[in-house]
């Protein structure tokens, strides 16, 4: 398996095409939008520059990095001597649906189809082709040129051999696949997102403020990053979509998002992509400033 179309050009787009393209695949990078595919080769760029700068990389890897990644507006065009696609287009399932069923007349008929989702079924998606044997899940973290996990999450209907060969290809890219099954949040966020929801509930209830809830998490359970501080990372939006999947999958009220992280959401306090949630982005910066609005 050597040629890989991923589909979506954002932030899990483009870093599933550079780890592709870095350990020698052929990638088609495909995007509706030609300035968000220029803007992902230019952070693919950035990303392998860094890697240089820490003495991981050499020039000429990055050349044939980029070498490695041709650009494409039109999915069937993109699509067609694909025997991988992995889609990474945004969490919302209708428009993963309709991605799918193109993906299923255009590509080839050998060709394996993997969704990036963190949360929504990939029994549901499969479902809308005629192929569910050949669609699986390859949840990668964020940022994929650093995480090693890949999540690798069965349908119901997915092949053994499927599910096999993409243990594989993780291994080839350098990652270490955990493979689980076809729940809502399948184990990263229905372990994950309790927490973030858990831990906006504490402010909201003002048990704690920001800071003080992340320096818990950190220092005394050893978080590399606090709970909101990491959803301002994931976007609350994102995290607010997943909770839904999560609570209307279990229809358990646990899972039901904080009131405080509707209203942010709806009035556009995202994180750190619109520039402020818990805490506020000052581009260049690399102060962690809490929010006014929670400023005590």
């Amino acid at each position: 398996m050597e040629k890989i179309a991923v589909v979506g050009a954002g932030t899990m787009g483009n870093g599933i095409a550079h780890v592709f393209a870095q350990n020698g695949f052929i990638v088609n990078l495909i995007d509706t939008n030609p300035a968000q595919l220029e803007k992902a080769l230019q952070t693919i760029g950035k990303n392998l520059d860094r890697q240089i700068a820490k003495g991981g990389l050499t020039e000429d890897a990055k050349a044939t990095t980029l070498k490695a990644i041709t650009t494409h507006t039109d999915l069937k065009e993109g699509v067609k001597a694909a025997q991988l696609v992995v889609e990474a287009a945004t969490e919302n399932i209708e428009i993963k649906l309709s991605i799918f069923r193109q993906l299923d007349e255009h590509s080839p008929a050998g060709c394996i189809l993997a969704s990036n989702t963190s949360s929504i079924s990939i029994t549901k998606i499969a479902s809308v082709t005629r192929r569910p044997q050949s669609v699986i899940g390859l949840h990668f973290m964020n940022p994929v040129p650093i995480m090693k996990l890949i999540e690798i999450i069965n349908g119901y209907a997915t092949g053994k051999d499927i599910t096999k060969a993409m243990v594989e290809i993780a291994s080839r890219l350098g990652k270490i696949p955990c493979v689980v099954n076809d729940y809502p949040g399948f184990i990263a966020n229905r372990i994950l997102m309790p927490m973030i929801n858990e831990a906006i509930f504490s402010l909201y209830e003002g048990v704690a403020g920001v800071q003080e809830i992340d320096t818990v998490m950190k220092l005394g359970m050893a978080h590399p990053m606090g709970p909101l501080q990491l959803a301002d990372f994931i976007g609350l939006d994102v995290c607010h979509s997943i909770l839904h999947v999560l609570h209307d999958g279990f229809g358990n009220p646990k899972y039901a998002p904080c009131p405080l992280l509707t209203n942010m959401v709806t009035a556009g306090y995202l994180g750190v992509k619109s520039g402020e949630g818990f805490y506020k982005y000052t581009p260049g910066s690399k102060d962690l400033v809490v929010s006014g609005r929670f400023d005590n």
